[in-house]
């Protein structure tokens, strides 16, 4: 089992910047591709960034690329979303995933653990 709590959300203003934490535990979250996702209310959740164990390999959606960046610390056991340029149609809870059987796993949705979410609202 994976624990995962993300950290971070808030309001900010429309061009604004945020980053999200994701903080980990129970397995070694080294061996675990991750990722960030978000949903408003009566949308499916949207596949954000994924991140590959080593940090070597990322992918991003194209709403986010050039605006988001995601990186992990596994000394710390944590995966983060760096947010610039922030919107107001990227209010939404914002969630992080982590799964060991790799990156399309992960873009997909189907990740094995996932945090509770924290809730991010850009106002305009």
């Amino acid at each position: 089992q994976v624990q995962l709590v993300e950290s971070g959300g808030g309001l900010v203003k429309a061009g604004g910047s945020l980053r999200l934490s994701c903080a980990a535990s129970g397995r070694t979250f080294g061996l675990y591709f991750a990722g960030w996702f978000r949903q408003t209310t009566g949308k499916e959740r949207e596949f954000l960034a994924a991140i590959d164990w080593s940090g070597r390999d990322t992918e991003y959606a194209d709403s986010v690329k050039g605006r988001f960046t995601i990186f992990r610390d596994n000394a710390k056991d944590t995966v983060s979303l760096q947010m610039i340029s922030l919107k107001p149609e990227d209010t939404a809870v914002y969630y992080c995933a982590a799964d060991i059987n790799g990156m399309t796993r992960l873009q997909g949705g189907a990740a094995a653990y996932w945090g509770q979410g924290t809730q991010v609202t850009v106002s305009s």
